[in-house]
């Protein structure tokens, strides 16, 4: 803020007693969410400067927020042509934007307008002014561009993809192994069902016991074989299907690896979610900038966009399925009601 330490009033010159002082006055941050409006802004400006002295009397002075417009919507002075406009379509640029020399066309903005629509419609600019009752200078405020705005954010999305590269390689490497051991397990079944078929043919044809003996013994076996599939799938609690023999062994051995190779399965979820929102986060500020994010420059590959396109698109069937169950779910209870419903009538009649 422009105004000395030792100011009490805005009327007080500068050039005075305040200039050789040695005072300065420190750097103001203020740190306002974007659905604050414009007004929650100016108190907060009014709370820092000093007060205006009017006629005897002190008060708060009156601050205006200006931004500059198109020539289209807000026509300048006589004579100029509203075809030409100072101001650039949404760009994202902000302070970042090429400087014009012919002078900027501003509009007033109301105080009830929310910080971030006044930024976002601003952007388009490469500055604001802001306009305080009784100082004769009009301050001029430099735009965030996209870039500033997503600074932080993209920041930590890089470092959260490096994270995600990292894991994903240990992930992959325990999958494969995981896989690889399950079709080694699956091998392994078919070789004894081999074996076993060799004993039976070699016992039954090639030894005095014939099938008299052998033929008792397969069934009890079988029959056996049966007994402990099922029981073993109704422990899991499972579909009785090679998909789901497959997942169990897998996830199984997946879980091993995981611990031996210090791999967080939850942290893993977590680690994706914050990334996708995220890359939500910047997407939207981005869309209100009106400008096109590249964010393979901030994902770092193309493995890791997949990896959470993936994760969303899981999330997201997963959610499907649940709200088709909760309305499968509706429509019996509604059927059941209508049916006892209908013998109640029945019975009545």
């Amino acid at each position: 803020m422009p105004f000395h330490p030792d100011q009490d009033t805005i009327n007080e010159s500068e050039d005075g007693s305040h200039k050789d002082n040695g005072k300065w006055i420190e750097p103001l941050a203020l740190l306002v969410h974007p659905q604050q409006p414009l007004s929650y802004l100016e108190r907060l400006i009014q709370a820092e400067i000093p007060p205006l002295q009017v006629n005897g009397r002190e008060r708060l002075p009156d601050i205006v927020f200006r931004a500059e417009a198109d020539h289209e919507e807000s026509p300048g002075r006589s004579g100029e042509d509203p075809g030409k406009s100072n101001v650039a379509s949404y760009s994202g640029l902000g302070r970042e934007g090429p400087t014009k020399d012919e002078e900027a066309n501003w509009v007033r903005w109301s105080g009830s307008t929310e910080v971030g629509d006044f930024i976002r419609d601003a952007a388009r600019g490469r500055e604001f002014a802001i306009n305080i009752e009784g100082f004769s200078k009009e301050l001029r405020v430099a735009v965030p561009s996209f870039k500033d705005r997503t600074h932080y954010m993209r920041l930590q999305l890089r470092r959260m993809s490096r994270s995600i590269d990292q894991l994903a390689k240990i992930k992959s490497e325990c999958d494969l192994l995981a896989h690889k051991g399950a079709h080694r397990l699956a091998q392994g079944g078919f070789a004894a069902l081999a074996g076993w078929w060799g004993v039976v043919y070699y016992v039954t044809f090639h030894t005095d016991f014939g099938w008299d003996l052998v033929e008792p013994i397969t069934y009890l076996a079988g029959l056996a074989t049966i007994m402990g599939g099922y029981l073993w799938f109704l422990f899991i609690s499972r579909d009785l299907s090679y998909k789901a023999a497959m997942n169990v062994t897998v996830s199984r051995r997946q879980h091993a690896l995981y611990q031996e190779r210090g791999f967080d399965p939850q942290k893993w979820e977590h680690l994706l979610h914050e990334a996708n929102a995220l890359r939500r986060e910047i997407r939207a500020v981005a869309t209100e900038y009106d400008v096109d994010w590249d964010e393979m420059k901030d994902l770092g590959g193309q493995g890791v966009k997949k990896i959470l396109e993936k994760e969303k698109n899981g999330k997201k069937n997963k959610e499907d399925i649940d709200e088709e169950a909760d309305e499968e779910a509706d429509e019996g209870v509604q059927m059941e009601k209508k049916g006892k419903e209908e013998q109640d009538a029945h019975k009545k009649g």
